[in-house]
């Protein structure tokens, strides 16, 4: 039955599932495919791919999973706890901290530094120096996202599961 609970439930799945498909969409086919091309091309190509990501269906699926995790964990906490209850609540941790954290912490401020970057003006050295600061930093925060978000979709469908265990 879709009440309340059920649909916090899905939304949290589907979010939380989305978010570690795009940080992994990017760690095994964006980056792989940026480190081929120019220094010019792929700062470029950052500069747009991180202004076309501002886009209300990412801040809704991005935003979503913070706030719809720990919104499901408490909907699905039973007194005892049980071993779900722990593993909804552990997504959201896990989320919160490796996914949510890593990026505002981490890649925006990274992005943002990038952004204002003009490539116009830029010599190739200087080309080099941004894409040394960027590209490695960038890459290694994003599989850290992408580690994060999988564990905490993954907790959730084992929270499932336990679930109908009980």
């Amino acid at each position: 039955m879709l009440n309340f609970q059920n649909t916090i439930c899905l939304l949290t799945c589907i979010t939380t599932g989305l978010m570690s498909g795009l940080f992994f969409s990017y760690s095994t086919s964006v980056s792989p495919g940026l480190k081929n091309i120019s220094d010019t091309a792929c700062l470029a190509s950052m500069q747009s791919i991180n202004r076309a990501i501002l886009n209300p269906v990412f801040f809704f699926v991005f935003f979503g999973a913070l706030l719809f995790l720990p919104l499901n964990g408490y909907l699905q906490f039973e007194k005892p706890m049980k071993v779900s209850s722990g593993l909804f609540f552990a997504a959201a941790i896990v989320y919160i901290i490796g996914a949510f954290g890593v990026t505002v912490l981490g890649n925006i401020p990274l992005n943002n530094t990038l952004d204002k970057f003009n490539l116009s003006n830029a010599s190739a050295d200087g080309m080099r120096s941004m894409r040394n600061l960027f590209e490695t930093r960038w890459n290694n925060l994003n599989l850290i996202r992408t580690v994060a978000s999988t564990i905490s979709f993954s907790l959730l469908i084992l929270a499932l599961l336990f679930s109908k265990r009980a």
